[in-house]
């Protein structure tokens, strides 16, 4: 009975062994693939904001075989590739194009030159008393003319070519253009050209847009047909009919080298731009000033 006693007792502890081994076993293994043990979770700890925001939490270990670091917060910048610089370079390049087609403010043609531009005739009254009087002064100005006017008084249009004076597009029927749509502005602008063509036989290379109201689509129509915009330095408002006094004391007191001057000779009554220019013209002229055309 003794040597069967031990020999249940070493039983027993084999069998216990092996259980206990198997138990072991069971909570050290990969429960879907037997045998292998289970991978160690990442290190909360080891995590990495990557270049989206968003955490990396990949471990030394995982890294690409190529051994390239993932990216990170000291990750060298990666250069900026094509796509992403052409948002930039166009709006380089459309600032470039648009200063260039800018309005003319000032004229560049010496020391004390200045460029006389008179708007919204032709006028059968008041045109040719503005002709006699800087035939008298030997001036050359700058004629803006709206087409319904050219139309209406070809012949008045006709003698300011003939004398010699420069023709600007100022549209058909003096709208702002700012407030048009783009086949209203293209037609505005067409006309007005066609009707000075018709009473001059000159084509307009200067457009000036009315109320100095610009807008791109009417710079790139004016790029686009060839006339350079057309804007002034010098305004003295005689439209609003100030008075005399006041459009020369304007007139005088912001003139310098390169002024555009804005003056009418149409729209209604421009005695007082008449009678202002009577006065300004041989100011300007004994100041040293000389007229010229952009």
């Amino acid at each position: 009975m003794g040597a069967e006693n031990a020999s249940l007792v070493m039983t027993r502890r084999v069998l216990l062994t092996v259980a206990g081994a198997t138990l072991l076993g069971v909570w050290t293994a990969d429960p879907v693939r037997p045998g292998v043990a289970a991978p160690r979770p990442p290190d909360p700890r080891q995590a990495r904001p990557g270049r989206t925001g968003q955490a990396d939490s990949l471990a030394s270990g995982d890294r690409p075989a190529s051994g390239r670091r993932p990216p990170g917060p000291h990750a060298p910048p990666q250069p900026a590739g094509k796509a992403s610089d052409q948002p930039r370079l166009a709006a380089a390049r459309r600032a470039k194009r648009e200063a260039s087609q800018m309005p003319m403010t000032s004229i560049d043609d010496g020391s004390k030159a200045i460029a006389l531009t008179i708007d919204d005739g032709p006028s059968p009254i008041y045109t040719p008393q503005v002709l006699r009087l800087l035939a008298r002064y030997r001036v050359t100005a700058t004629f803006s003319m709206i087409g319904i006017e050219a139309q209406a008084y070809p012949a008045v249009a006709r003698e300011v070519a003939d004398a010699g004076h420069l023709l600007t597009n100022h549209t058909w029927t003096h709208l702002n253009l700012a407030w048009l749509a783009p086949a209203a502005v293209t037609e505005q602008m067409s006309r007005g050209t066609d009707a000075i063509h018709a009473a001059t036989g000159r084509t307009p290379d200067l457009f000036r847009a009315p109320y100095g109201a610009w807008s791109p689509f009417v710079l790139s129509q004016c790029a686009r047909t060839g006339m350079t915009p057309l804007g002034w330095s010098v305004d003295p408002r005689d439209w609003s009919r100030p008075g005399v006094a006041s459009i020369v004391a304007n007139i005088m007191r912001n003139t310098r080298t390169g002024s555009i001057i804005l003056e009418h000779d149409g729209g209604g009554d421009r005695s007082q731009t008449v009678a202002a220019l009577k006065i300004v013209i041989p100011r300007l002229l004994a100041a040293g000033y000389h007229f010229r055309t952009p």
